[in-house]
């Protein structure tokens, strides 16, 4: 297992935001009968919904469950604004797997009404997320295996090398509208299998050969 220093550890804790990209994987776009999109669908996610690894995810009342997606997090090392493709990729600090925890069915109510997804994405607990691993650690992030296990059973498993919008395009397709800071984190998306964690669940997740994350759920 990688380890990472002290220096990269703090990146998260001054990122000024979570940019979450929807729908990358093609295979997730269409278990959810969405359209394979032509750019990338952006959503914000605000820091107060990380959750350390260990830590206990939250289920809001009155559901009794959420939907889990595993995602590969890309941190960003240093302030980014117009960056070009060419060059994205010098701008990353590091990776960390990450969740972004979803309340499916105000997801859905809010898809149907065309209003926003915050509630249903935004809570506290809400984006789970391992420690950081330095990029030197992490040599090709298009070629990486991420996982998902609910009591042990596997949910999800996919490869970053599915992802429609790559890392650089990202970058600098997210830099062309706002300024990214040290320490904020691209959510790349997550790959097919995504489904329901109900409370008293345990989920495992990790990035194969690199890092692993567990996280009980409980009612809030």
């Amino acid at each position: 297992m990688a380890t990472a220093s002290s220096a990269v550890q703090k990146l998260i804790q001054a990122g000024t935001k979570i940019v979450a990209v929807g729908r990358n994987y093609a295979a997730h776009a269409k278990e959810l009968g969405n359209a394979v999109p032509k750019e990338p669908v952006l959503f914000l996610k605000p820091t107060s919904s990380y959750l350390g690894n260990g830590g206990t995810i939250e289920v809001p009342h009155p559901l009794d469950s959420l939907h889990h997606e595993v995602e590969l997090a890309v941190v960003i090392g240093q302030k980014a604004r117009d960056v070009p493709e060419t060059t994205a990729m010098d701008y990353v600090g590091g990776y960390a797997v990450a969740l972004d925890m979803t309340a499916r069915e105000i997801q859905s109510s809010a898809k149907s009404a065309g209003l926003p997804w915050t509630v249903a994405k935004g809570q506290d607990t809400f984006t789970p997320i391992s420690s950081v691993l330095p990029k030197s650690a992490v040599p090709d992030p298009h070629n990486l295996e991420l996982w998902l296990t609910v009591d042990g059973e596997i949910r999800q498993k996919g490869s970053t090398k599915d992802m429609i919008f790559k890392i650089p395009y990202l970058i600098s397709h997210i830099s062309s509208i706002m300024t990214l800071f040290e320490g904020d984190v691209i959510l790349t998306g997550t790959p097919q299998g995504v489904g329901p964690v109900k409370v008293g669940q345990k989920i495992t997740a990790g990035i194969t050969g690199l890092l692993d994350v567990h996280f009980d759920i409980e009612k809030r």
